[in-house]
């Protein structure tokens, strides 16, 4: 027996059987065609779903009753009657004998619970499935919602459920969800990286025991790995099946990888409750964060499936060119005034800027940054009322037909401020006679005080009704420990979290068409959760090209190219003090959301030029850019990168080649052009800003194609057998494109 929910988008379909063991076996079947996946678990006997199948869609999914009887284990010698076979949520009451994924209390008791499911409904929208199941004895229930989306991501998460009749609150210590992935898939990338070196990859085999991701300072931080991976060993960008998770949640969480003796490998993540943090009477409920999953044949595709998710929930980027940003953080620091940033207003202008943004320094007793966090309020000692007021600046701007941005950090505060000492309850903090450690001058806010709430709320909705704010960078600087709410008494991050969303949300639903960009100390704060309402991230603090490379490329993997920050820096950088070429940074800047970090204002006019004419060709293309998809290429060499966008249609393509160190092979072997038609003729040549590499360039003769009538080659051999690019000097980029004949 069958049953089949169908909508023009998605396919769930419901079959019955028997074991050959005795047990009913209801298997649940989801496809979507389109993105090229399929879906499969099996509930027997009311016990919790075990995932069957994951990867490419099944011709015979009316078979995949038969899966329970084919993948159920036989006992061994040693273990329990039941060998482990880990369901969504694996329990002791199921065998399971790795780390404890379903942790809840009464009176500060551990429950061991047994979960029978009692029904199981599609939902309206006939993407998610819905499985709910009981503890009847100690009165918890969970429900598990598992649902595809149309890009082909596969996402589970569980509510959590006090029941009635319960003797006392439940307390929620840990619900972790996991994907299982095949044997063979038996090597894990993740990332690493501390401020100013985010997502730096590594890679590790998937041995037996358990790899934990974790972060508890408020924000998954510089060293979270955006995705867990599993893979066949050397997997890479666009060869090799691969298996990745996401946590989408912007407070604490972590990201797993376990295997056991008894059980194939498991990915999986949830969101770190500290103890005390959610505890239920019978009226509420706890959910977890979606846990996503991305499969793939290598990284491209994973990639492809988050950004096609996020670009149908920001669709207006498709239809509105994404603006060049000047930030004046890099330029001026905290040394605002109104003719200064005027004169850097008008350079802005003439180099193709489209949106300035006013960063750290405007409001109250803001000189540098151990005073002022928190007062929300225009400097006066700064910004006098008349001409040269931040109004006047705002105006300005707006004349010369660019958007403005102004900074905020409204999570944090510094103690030498108006509103710390008029409101030091307001102040997270682990007991009432003690503050956690301070890190740069900063304490954390408590957003989940109602009254803390309106203060920052109401400061940030009349500044951006006064000045005509389009865009806010909105920072979060310091690390959240020892986070309990003076008001509750409870640890807070998790409701600090829900704050942040709600202060996005209702600031852009009361002023249409305002942008905000999530930064967290940089690349601090990157996840589904924060993307989901925010606009843009700022992937790092470090604009040094060369750090760069790796930094945006592996945000990559979750965050589509339009939505990242990257920007044109100085040389020597700021934060490495390593000196490169205005083509590197430029280059290296060009497929993100583009943007200049440089006082202008010192730069010479053939420098500015040369900027003027690198904006222009980034806004000929970025239309590709924020609809195309985000390639990368593999190779052996560790010496170079070829990165780049191709457009959805595959007539164009536009690529990057970097020689960040000097390679064993010279010049360097032929790249490969990833995501392109096999069956098309493309005509590959240098775009007019990289044509000339004289000053770049370290070959004795003329490479031969490098002009502006280019070559033309069939896709197939350009994926394949490649082509040589610019032998270059280290540290040096030239991008050129592919274009349909």
């Amino acid at each position: 027996m069958s049953y089949t929910q169908t909508s023009e988008k998605a396919v769930w379909s419901r079959f019955e059987g028997e074991s050959s063991l005795g047990a009913h076996v209801a298997a649940f079947y989801g496809e979507r065609a389109q993105a090229g996946v399929g879906f499969a678990f099996v509930i027997a006997d009311d016990q919790m779903p075990r995932i069957v199948y994951w990867g490419k869609p099944l011709s015979h999914p009316e078979q995949l009753a038969n899966a329970y009887d084919a993948l159920r284990p036989q006992r061994v010698s040693g273990a329990l009657d039941d060998t482990n076979w880990p369901s969504v949520l694996p329990t002791q009451a199921e065998a399971w004998s790795g780390v404890s994924r379903f942790v809840v209390r009464r009176k500060g008791i551990e429950l061991f619970c047994s979960f029978v499911v009692a029904n199981v409904s599609f939902g309206s929208d006939a993407q998610t499935v819905t499985v709910q199941a009981r503890d009847e004895e100690q009165h918890v229930g969970i429900e598990w919602q598992c649902a595809l989306t149309p890009s082909g991501l596969v996402r589970q998460r569980a509510v959590v459920s006090n029941l009635q009749g319960a003797q006392g609150d439940l307390a929620v210590d840990k619900v972790e969800l996991a994907f299982p992935v095949p044997e063979v898939d038996s090597e894990i990338l993740t990332t690493t990286g501390h401020h100013l070196r985010e997502r730096s990859p590594q890679r590790q085999p998937f041995n037996l025991g358990r790899l934990e991701k974790a972060s508890t300072v408020g924000r998954p931080d510089f060293d979270a790995s955006l995705l867990l991976s599993a893979g066949v060993p050397g997997f890479g960008f666009t060869q090799g099946e691969v298996y990745s998770v996401h946590v989408a949640w912007s407070g604490n969480s972590l990201l797993s990888a376990e295997r056991l003796s008894y059980t194939q490998g498991l990915i999986g993540g949830a969101e770190t409750l500290a103890g005390g943090e959610i505890e239920l009477d019978e009226s509420q409920t706890y959910t977890t964060p979606w846990i996503y999953g991305s499969y793939g044949i290598g990284l491209n595709q994973v990639a492809s499936r988050f950004h096609e998710y996020l670009r149908a929930l920001h669709p207006q980027f498709a239809e509105r060119p994404r603006p060049v940003i000047l930030n004046t953080w890099e330029a001026v620091y905290f040394d605002h005034s109104f003719d200064t940033l005027k004169a850097l207003a008008d350079k802005a202008k003439e180099s193709g800027v489209e949106r300035f943004v006013v960063d750290d320094g405007w409001f109250m007793h803001r000189r540098d940054d151990t005073a002022g966090l928190g007062d929300w309020q225009i400097d006066p000692a700064v910004w006098p009322a008349g001409p040269k007021s931040l109004d006047a600046l705002a105006d300005y701007v707006h004349e010369l037909g660019m958007e403005f941005g102004l900074w905020f950090e409204p999570e944090m505060v510094n103690q030498d401020s108006d509103i710390a000492r008029a409101h030091p309850d307001w102040i997270v903090r682990p007991t009432r006679n003690r503050l956690p450690m301070t890190g740069r001058s900063q304490q954390v806010l408590d957003l989940t005080n109602p009254d803390a709430y309106d203060y920052v709320f109401s400061a940030m909705d009349g500044l951006v009704a006064r000045l005509n704010i389009d865009y806010i960078k909105w920072d979060h600087n310091r690390l959240v420990t020892e986070a309990v709410s003076p008001r509750s008494g409870r640890p807070c991050v998790h409701r600090q979290t829900e704050a942040v969303y709600r202060i996005f949300r209702d600031l852009k639903s009361k002023h249409g068409g305002l942008e905000i960009e999530s930064c967290s100390s940089g690349g601090g704060r990157v996840d589904l959760g924060i993307l989901e309402v925010a606009d843009r991230i700022w992937a790092s603090d470090c604009v040094d090209p060369v750090e760069r490379a790796d930094i945006q490329r592996y945000t990559s993997l979750l965050v589509p190219p339009e939505m990242i920050g990257e920007h044109v820096g100085a040389s020597p950088a700021h934060s490495t003090r390593r000196s490169t070429s205005q083509e590197l940074r430029m280059a290296t800047a060009f497929f993100g959301h583009m943007g200049i970090e440089w006082n202008l204002l010192k730069e010479p006019q053939d420098a500015l030029q040369t900027l003027a004419g690198w904006v222009k060709a980034f806004k000929e293309r970025r239309g590709i850019f924020a609809t195309g998809s985000a390639v990368h290429g593999d190779s052996s060499d560790p010496g170079i990168r070829l990165d780049g966008v191709v457009s959805e249609d595959r007539s164009h393509g536009v690529y990057r080649f970097t020689q960040l160190t000097t390679s064993k092979i010279y010049p360097s072997s032929p790249v490969r052009l990833p995501g392109l038609k096999a069956d098309a003729l493309y005509r590959v040549k240098p775009l007019s800003v990289s044509e000339d590499i004289t000053q770049i360039g370290n070959a004795q003769s003329d490479l031969a194609w490098w002009n502006a009538d280019g070559v033309v080659l069939p896709g197939e051999l350009l994926m394949s057998s490649g082509l040589r690019t610019p032998s270059l000097h280290p540290a040096q980029a030239v991008l050129f494109e592919a274009e349909l004949v």
